[in-house]
């Protein structure tokens, strides 16, 4: 039987309107999830402008609500964490421990992707009659949505709340992973984060579990400089717009770091001009991170390698969902990651432009639409 209910669409034309939606029974390996709450993040804006219509939405949390045909390990009333990494578990980078650009189920990396920031494959929600897609084909910006069960993930805590589940799946997981699974951090070393919102905040806290001696953030808003000291950065450094390739701030991290440069520097901020930034950051034979996900054509002084320097560019923290999601669940229950801390304010999904407003003015480290 379907349900209807109400979801975020955006026309692809840089719009978008809170509208009916149905979402259909799920088919034989597809689970129905009741959402409680969604993340939003900067690829959600971005998604306004990718030439389709769809459901906008790819982090979140909820209660599965109904389970299609063959679907073992999940039951109704369980909650979960949901994820757009969803690996088949036997193409050639699954095999080779890369869940996270799974050749078959990737929306990012797999063959149904279009190039356009979408996937072909909308089954099970419809919008005035006809199918429509899913942003990373999970669409958590409604209030049901209908996913694989490979894109959930049991959440087994007793005390976490939808929220902070919901920002999980890919921001924080993103600069956790990228500082464990990608640029696998040692303790006694000095790391650099540029950029401390979400993201960066979630690269600090992981860099600081896994032993740094020195955490410098980076960052032009001063407000989040205080936060980043909070989530466990022991040095801050106020940038300046006009410090074109934060040339002038890397001369500061060198002065702190024994005039050498940090061991790792990780970029968080999005900016395409910033995507080189790192690598002035980083001693000889350091390693810069790209971690926002730029895309755009960037110009690199080719000096900024030298000497053996290497720059990795992961994906997603190379997330190996069922792997480090509950790793994440469990260093919450611990009390050794902060969660809740990382949330400045919930919205309803029809306050959806002003956490958008707000997220763009850099007024949050995270904004969540919680449901009812």
């Amino acid at each position: 039987m379907h349900i209807n209910c109400k979801a975020a669409i955006t026309n692809g034309k840089g719009e978008f309107q809170i509208t009916n939606i149905r979402v259909n029974d799920p088919a034989p390996g597809e689970v129905r999830v009741k959402m409680a709450a969604a993340g939003l993040c900067h690829t959600d804006f971005d998604s306004l402008n990718w030439g389709k219509q769809m459901i906008i939405g790819h982090e979140g949390a909820g209660i599965i609500e109904k389970t299609g045909a063959g679907v073992t390990g999940f039951k109704p009333g369980d909650k979960v964490i949901l994820n757009w990494a969803m690996p088949c578990g036997h193409c050639f980078q699954c095999n080779e421990g890369n869940q996270h650009i799974c050749e078959n189920n990737s929306p990012v990396t797999g063959p149904a992707w279009n190039n356009s920031g979408g996937h072909a494959h909308p089954a099970g929600s419809t919008f005035n009659d006809q199918p429509i897609e899913r942003s990373f084909n999970l669409g958590t910006m409604a209030e049901y949505t209908l996913v694989k069960a490979e894109a959930v993930v049991l959440n087994q805590s007793e005390t976490m709340s939808f929220p902070a589940a919901s920002i999980i799946s890919c921001g924080i997981m993103t600069g956790y992973g990228s500082v464990v699974n990608a640029a696998k951090v040692k303790p006694g070393s000095s790391v650099v984060v540029l950029g401390t919102g979400g993201v960066g905040l979630s690269v600090i806290q992981a860099a600081r579990l896994s032993g740094a001696a020195r955490i410098i953030a980076v960052d032009i808003n001063p407000e989040r400089l205080k936060m980043a000291l909070n989530f466990g950065a022991t040095d801050s450094i106020l940038a300046s717009k006009a410090d074109q390739g934060l040339l002038l701030a890397a001369e500061k991290v060198k002065k702190l770091t024994q005039g050498r440069g940090a061991d790792y520097a990780f970029e968080c901020t999005a900016i395409p001009a910033l995507g080189a930034a790192p690598l002035a950051m980083v001693r000889n034979a350091g390693t810069a991170i790209q971690v926002s996900g730029i895309e755009q054509e960037i110009s690199f002084d080719m000096n900024l390698f030298e000497w053996d320097k290497i720059y990795i560019n992961p994906l997603y923290g190379k997330c190996r969902p069922q792997i480090d999601l509950p790793a994440i669940v469990s260093l919450y229950d611990r009390g050794l990651i902060q969660l809740e801390e990382m949330i400045t304010r919930t919205y309803s999904l029809h306050e959806l432009q002003q956490a958008f407003d707000d997220m763009l003015a850099g007024k949050n480290a995270k904004g969540v639409i919680l449901f009812n």
